[in-house]
């Protein structure tokens, strides 16, 4: 997930950097959300505004 090593190129501290941040935007457990991923708990949260309709 996370390059290991010095760092040689511009290109492996942008890939770096872009990986950090889909793991912290996305993945990382966040503790005020009840130790849920924020893509899940988004998840949830639009899941609840809109729930799919049930055949009548």
């Amino acid at each position: 997930m996370f390059h290991e090593g010095p760092f040689k190129t511009i290109a492996d501290v942008e890939y770096a950097t872009a990986g950090w941040a889909d793991w912290y935007n996305a993945r990382r457990l966040h503790g005020t959300l009840g130790n849920v991923p924020p893509i899940e708990y988004e998840q949830a949260h639009y899941a609840a505004l809109n729930p799919e309709p049930q055949p009548a």
